[in-house]
């Protein structure tokens, strides 16, 4: 009886993990070819782009390029915290979005407890598509009906005042009254859309255990505590994780269409990251200065997301993305 060696047994090894893996390519091929796209999108928008970093680390001029202009190490970041302007922004950026996740969340449950309620068919179907309606709206339109509303001259709030006998407000210049309008604007437009991921949740509900609590006396309110709530922890846990993967990452488009890039005025309490760059590089034209700040960014929000998935595996291990 022949013995094989070492080396065979690992060309056979190989060459049947070669054969497996292709016969999972062949079974699976549909999925593959659908998921290609989503590949390509990643490699194309988010892989190949990556070598512009470099524009954090350097004093970038046009006639000599990314990679032929002066070497500057982190002198665009110490400058950047050295004027303070990184610490505003970083606050700014988190507060919102941290005022978007947690408001957004639980209104969204809310609205999703309160459709599955809702036992007219008719009834919840224009109240879903009412709500999701707003998400369609363009930030550029948003922005235009803000203006129309909070225009010191123009503006439909001051001339309700004005009739009144009331001192006008002059909106574009109270840095103390944009959080609130920033805030509620994005609960309005988001929260129709949000509020379908637990709507969806919800409807994989299984009823017997709906009918059981109903049969064992459980009113509503008992039934969206012990049976609903609980079921739409995981969904909201991994929605978290998601959020807080772009705790730093700004909504620009609502931002530089409500408030604009340039207003001074409001820097204070309205000024965010995707603000900064924009402003570094259309108006003063300084690529290092918004890749400096942009890197930070992804490098924030990278470190947030393992921190808080490593929380949630000690809390919740089943809940956790990895």
């Amino acid at each position: 009886m022949s013995t094989a060696s070492p080396a065979q047994l690992t060309e056979k090894r190989y060459t049947g993990a070669k054969r497996g893996r292709w016969k999972r390519f062949k079974n699976n091929k549909t999925l593959l070819l659908m998921c290609f796209p989503a590949i390509a999108f990643f490699l194309i928008f988010s892989y190949l782009p990556m070598p512009g970093l470099y524009l954090a680390f350097i004093k970038y001029n046009y006639s000599d390029g990314i990679f032929g202009s002066a070497f500057a190490g982190l002198e665009n970041f110490r400058f950047l915290v050295m004027t303070g302007d990184l610490w505003r922004l970083t606050f700014n950026t988190i507060a919102y979005n941290i005022a978007f996740i947690l408001l957004g969340n639980m209104l969204q449950i809310t609205v999703a407890v309160l459709l599955n309620e809702i036992r007219s068919k008719w009834f919840k179907k224009v109240s879903q598509t009412m709500m999701f309606l707003p998400y369609f709206v363009s930030a550029v339109l948003i922005g235009l009906i803000a203006y129309n509303i909070l225009s010191y001259d123009y503006g439909i709030l001051n001339s309700v005042l004005n009739s009144l006998g009331l001192e006008p407000v002059k909106a574009y210049s109270s840095p103390g009254a944009w959080p609130f309008i920033i805030v509620i604007t994005y609960l309005w437009q988001s929260t129709g859309y949000g509020s379908i991921v637990y709507f969806a949740a919800i409807m994989g509900l299984d009823s017997e255990i709906v009918e059981a609590s109903e049969i064992d006396g459980a009113n509503a309110f008992q039934r969206i505590r012990y049976i609903v709530l609980p079921w739409l922890k995981p969904t909201f846990i991994i929605l978290l994780l998601f959020s807080l993967g772009g705790i730093l990452k700004g909504n620009f488009g609502l931002f530089f269409n409500l408030v604009g890039a340039n207003n001074t005025a409001l820097y204070a309490s309205t000024d965010i990251i995707e603000t900064y760059v924009f402003r570094s590089l259309m108006t003063n034209f300084n690529f290092s200065m918004g890749s400096a700040v942009s890197l930070y960014q992804s490098l924030f929000g990278f470190i947030v997301v393992l921190s808080a998935n490593w929380l949630v595996k000690k809390v919740s291990p089943d809940n956790s993305l990895f």
